[in-house]
């Protein structure tokens, strides 16, 4: 009998939704797309050409002249004419799903296909976008609670910032978990947050009856547009990739970059600045730190992407942001210019329980723009943005009897902490790479947790461990992020 580590290490992260009955609407046949001979138009806004906007068809990229005029051959296979989003214009959504994309139909002849933008009344340079990874909704009952906590917990948060704040967000894959009849609840729950979102395709977004790769993502493209592309906004240029391939067989994929799509982000990359912030958001991670904190010799191939290191290769001219999520545990790593956020996920141990599996809350991160500067923190859903860390009683980890425990879960490397005992500052907690206890509690063991029995905790190095003396009164934790923003936690003792 296979365990259940096992069983995750044997088919990648997030496989463990092998246990989900079969998806629906799935593609079961594979049309020979031709492609017309020839697509031209314009980008508009009020009548006015704009120049200089990125035009694609996924294959090839061309951009408009002085006039916004553009022509190009499409590939046979592009399903789509789509265009880079210039910055300072408004983003183009039905109910919230950005429409920057339109379809193309078969045919030998030419066809005519123009774009129409809104000028924004505000610079762009200032502005948010979050990052909602792994939604991944199973269930009507998943569904309500999506957009009776989730939605309302961003639309909040938006209207806390000043009146006429820009706001975008990014669906950063397993946007359902294979029942796309729930893509119409996940558009609602969008739909009232009054957000504009990009979506990424995951591996729970895939059509499972495809028999490559190619077809996969039928059903994603049907209802949010291509699945790899790019747009501006303000001084950043962001870029989605899908680096989900689908291996013929249900539920089994790698983390893997196709070169079509390599080829299309080398032209999208060499009509930006070097030096320039680039936003990269796709499902899987590049990499991640679960080989190490497992003790494992090898990354699994559905966890991180395997040829990573050309991506790098790529984005060395600029200041890398990498968003991802599929692991449902919030880390992050620097090298370079290169910055991967690996997301704790809004529906945290697939909508088990409060928190994820390393003890971060269920949640989303929210980004802060200024020019090329980006500022950011996790918002816990239903708790306040200043809610960063969790302090854990002496004992509370069997391992440490002796030692309290705090999880500060969006830490990294440029983070402060410091634990004080009845207001004296005592020291710096130790770092060590542990389970979070309460996430220990909510899932450890055979029987754990009664919703999905496959979630497991796992290891994180976000937990921080000292040791109070038997006298103390008060303790408290204060970690300074690498913006200088300072939050702390207190524990009292009678």
């Amino acid at each position: 009998m296979v365990n259940r580590r096992s069983f995750l290490k044997y088919i990648g992260w997030s496989g463990a939704a092998a246990t989900a009955s079969a998806p629906v609407a799935l593609a079961t046949t594979y049309p020979v797309q031709t492609a017309p001979k020839s697509v031209s138009g314009r980008v508009l806004s009020n009548g006015k050409g704009i120049a200089n906007v990125a035009v694609t068809d996924g294959y090839s990229v061309v951009v408009t002249d002085k006039a916004g005029h553009y022509s190009l051959m499409p590939h046979a296979s592009a399903g789509f004419i789509y265009i880079s989003l210039p910055a300072g214009y408004v983003i183009p959504n039905e109910r919230g799903m950005a429409r920057f994309y339109q379809p193309i139909t078969a045919g030998n002849g030419t066809a005519s296909i123009d774009f129409s933008l809104e000028k924004l009344p505000v610079d762009d340079r200032k502005h948010q976008f979050v990052v909602w990874a792994d939604p991944q909704i199973i269930s009507k009952k998943d569904a309500e609670q999506l957009k009776a906590q989730s939605a309302p917990d961003l639309r909040d948060l938006i209207a806390s910032y000043p009146k006429g704040s820009l706001f975008h967000g990014i669906g950063c894959g397993d946007l359902v978990w294979d029942h796309f009849e729930l893509y119409a609840d996940y558009k609602e729950a969008i739909g009232t947050t009054g957000v504009p979102f990009f979506n990424v395709i995951g591996n729970h977004d895939l059509d499972l009856d495809a028999r490559t790769d190619d077809y996969s993502a039928t059903t994603f493209k049907q209802q949010f547009g291509p699945t790899y592309y790019s747009f501006n906004r303000g001084e950043i240029h962001y870029v989605v990739l899908d680096d989900v391939f689908f291996i013929g067989t249900a539920k089994k994929y790698i983390g893997y970059l196709t070169e079509n799509q390599l080829h299309w982000l080398e032209q999208d990359l060499a009509l930006v600045k070097p030096g320039t912030t680039v936003v990269v958001s796709l499902h899987i991670p590049t990499q991640t730190g679960h080989k190490r904190r497992e003790n494992i010799k090898e990354d699994e191939l559905g966890g991180s992407v395997s040829n990573r290191k050309q991506l790098y290769e790529m984005l060395k001219p600029f200041n890398t942001h990498i968003m991802s999520g599929h692991t449902h545990v919030n880390e992050k790593w620097q090298e370079g210019p290169v910055m991967e956020h690996v997301h704790g996920t809004v529906c945290g141990a697939w909508w088990t329980g409060p928190i994820c599996t390393d003890g971060t809350p269920g949640g989303y991160a929210v980004y802060e723009v200024d020019g090329g500067a980006i500022r950011w923190y996790y918002k816990s859903t239903g708790k306040p943005r200043e809610h960063q860390l969790r302090i854990y009683e002496k004992g509370r980890v069997k391992t440490a009897p002796d030692h309290m425990t705090v999880n500060v879960w969006n830490w990294d490397p440029k983070w402060k902490l410091e634990w004080l005992e009845d207001g004296v500052v005592k020291g710096v907690p130790e770092q060590r790479v542990a389970h979070d206890p309460w996430a220990a509690e909510l899932y450890a063991g055979p029987d754990l947790p009664k919703k999905h029995k496959f979630v497991d905790p796992t290891m994180t190095d976000h937990l921080f461990f000292f040791q109070p003396s038997p006298s103390a009164k008060k303790i408290t934790v204060r970690a300074t992020d690498r913006f200088g923003t300072v939050y702390s936690e207190s524990m009292t003792f009678a």
